[in-house]
């Protein structure tokens, strides 16, 4: 009987999960009644000691960020299976980021709840969902904690900053991945390539009545099928099942000191932003912005609501969303051209029945102008235009492939981090290709980012015969990247390598002239060149300032000559068709 006994307690032993009391999993959040957030330190020993108690939580961590601490990854699935090739062949992913902006610190409490209580069996568990998240991304931002930059917030009590270790805001690091932070987030994304994408913030602009509001990645942008089902079926079926649990939720109030009833338009996420870097790759996209001015313990519970039913569509979705994304990605892979530029289209609108509060303009004590103020105790619904409808602006036809230099390896590193893929030549090579000269661009004026960034680009077009270099890259644009590809290389792209200046030194002339020996040489030009001739002079003829700039007459001519270096405002990125 004592060797029964003993046999059946190495038995019960050997088989019993971790021990699920050896911590305490209520949150920071929890402990001070919903008016405070965890800590980075707090955060990380509180995932790590997750997957310590559960098997079915994994912790780590990839790269680095630039205040020297990793990023981390926390990966729940309820199969304990955390490789992520064979995840993706039964399971879809829905991938969470939280602390982008740390002082936005709803995401980062609601989503540690999230996970302790699906492990732990007080919400039912996901069998066809895995969730990864990253704690939090800005962990520079993080640890600079203070409890006074967020200006317009109420709670909680202490938090970080929107500037990461080098003041950069990284939601507008995806294409430029100027920080540590951004490659390390590139990595980790790639290796997930998650189905669905939710990235946590609080909002600013107007007040209203509601918690929560969304903001889904554009879905005339997103495009095709995918974008239809984002708009007709997964934000209907999100606002449905928040409104259940008698959560109002409402689109992101695109407003910056005026009254939302006006109306107001979508937020384009272009590729500098989160949702719109991972709709490059087909993920569905959205981000929580909760109200700024709701306290802290609402915004939090809100944001946990609002991720339980984004995981619960994602659940029963799951196929149709696996088959959507593989059956767009086909079509675009087989489309002729690409839109690059947008704008609203003013022919379609939709109505929102929005729970506003009356708003006025008063004069203020302060500046003796005009001020907006709200009254709290005013609260209205009205139906307001709401314009969620884009349309291109132009488009560029998808080549066969690209060809870069090697030398342009800042270019090529990124695209190598963001797995695409490519061969180098094996040979010289001389190859008929299209060729870019830059033909007009405007600058900021003012640094945004670390840059001072391009927009308004164009460019003229030429087939040209070049001879490239054993060591060159090949680009086929027939892979999963063809959308990346095709918003940083093509530099009238809004988020273009071009005008986030990675190729500025070809704006600038590396030779040029003196007037006093390029004179005698410009008529020796003209005497030539009796077309060249006429056309010198019809510019005088019509350009007042042409006429009357000796310097700018010698220029034009020797931009015109063989003496003109043809590495000025040439674009090095080449285009197979």
């Amino acid at each position: 009987m004592k060797k029964i006994i003993f046999l059946f307690i190495l038995f019960t032993v050997c088989h019993t999960p971790k021990n699920k009391t050896s911590f305490n999993f209520e949150t920071t959040f929890e402990k001070s009644k919903g008016l405070e957030t965890a800590t980075y330190n707090e955060v990380i020993k509180y995932y790590s000691n997750l997957a310590k108690t559960y098997p079915e939580i994994h912790f780590d961590s990839i790269g680095s960020t630039d205040s020297g601490k990793p990023l981390h990854i926390i990966t729940l699935n309820m199969d304990a299976d955390f490789n992520f090739s064979e995840i993706r062949k039964n399971k879809r992913i829905l991938f969470i980021n939280n602390g982008i902006h740390p002082g936005e610190s709803d995401g980062i409490d609601a989503t540690m709840l999230l996970f302790r209580d699906i492990a732990n069996g007080k919400i039912e568990a996901p069998k066809n969902t895995v969730l990864v998240t990253i704690p939090v991304y800005n962990v520079g931002g993080s640890l600079n904690r203070n409890t006074s930059t967020r200006t317009n917030q109420n709670g909680p009590k202490a938090y970080g900053f929107r500037g990461n270790a080098r003041n950069y805001d990284l939601n507008r690091d995806f294409i430029k991945s100027d920080t540590k932070n951004a490659k390390a987030f590139a990595e980790i994304f790639h290796l997930v390539q998650p189905d669905v994408f939710i990235d946590n913030h609080v909002s600013n602009g107007a007040d209203y009545q509601y918690t929560l509001t969304h903001l889904f990645t554009q879905h005339n942008k997103l495009g095709g099928d995918l974008g239809n089902y984002l708009h007709t079926k997964m934000m209907p079926e999100l606002e449905k099942k928040l409104s259940e649990k008698d959560w109002d939720i409402t689109p992101y109030v695109n407003v910056f000191n005026q009254v939302p009833e006006s109306g107001f338009s979508q937020f384009l996420d272009s590729p500098r932003y989160s949702t719109g870097y991972t709709t490059l790759f087909n993920t569905l996209g959205m981000m929580v912005e909760t109200h700024m001015l709701k306290p802290y313990k609402q915004r939090v519970e809100g944001t946990y609501e609002l991720m339980k039913s984004m995981l619960e569509i994602t659940e029963e979705d799951g196929e149709n969303i696996k088959n959507l994304r593989k059956d767009y990605h086909q079509k675009l892979l087989a489309n002729k051209t690409y839109p690059l530029n947008w704008k609203v289209d003013t022919t379609k609108s939709s109505v929102l029945n929005f729970k506003g509060f009356e708003g006025k303009r008063i004069p203020s004590t302060i500046t003796g102008k005009d001020r907006l103020k709200f009254d709290t105790t005013k609260p209205f619904t009205k139906a307001i235009r709401y314009q969620n409808y884009f349309k291109s602006t132009d488009s560029v036809t998808i080549p066969n492939a690209y060809v870069i230099p090697q030398g342009w390896w800042n270019v090529i590193d990124l695209l190598k981090l963001n797995q695409v893929e490519m061969s180098q030549l094996e040979n010289d090579t001389l190859l008929e290709v299209e060729s870019y000269k830059m033909d007009d661009f405007e600058t900021r004026k003012q640094a945004y980012e670390g840059h001072y960034q391009h927009y308004n680009t164009s460019v003229k077009s030429s087939i040209e015969k070049i001879a490239f270099r054993k060591g060159d890259y090949m680009i086929n644009t027939n892979q999963r990247a063809l959308r990346y590809l095709l918003e940083t290389l093509e530099p009238q792209a809004p988020d273009s390598f071009f005008n986030w200046n990675f190729f500025d030194t070809i704006l600038q002339q590396k030779e040029g002239f003196s007037p006093y020996v390029w004179e005698d040489k410009a008529q020796t030009l003209l005497k030539q060149n009796p077309k060249l001739q006429i056309a010198f002079n019809t510019k005088k003829s019509f350009d007042k300032d042409f006429a009357n700039n000796w310097y700018a007459q010698l220029d034009w001519l020797h931009k015109q000559s063989e003496n003109y270096e043809k590495a000025h405002l040439q674009y090095p990125v080449y285009r197979l068709k």
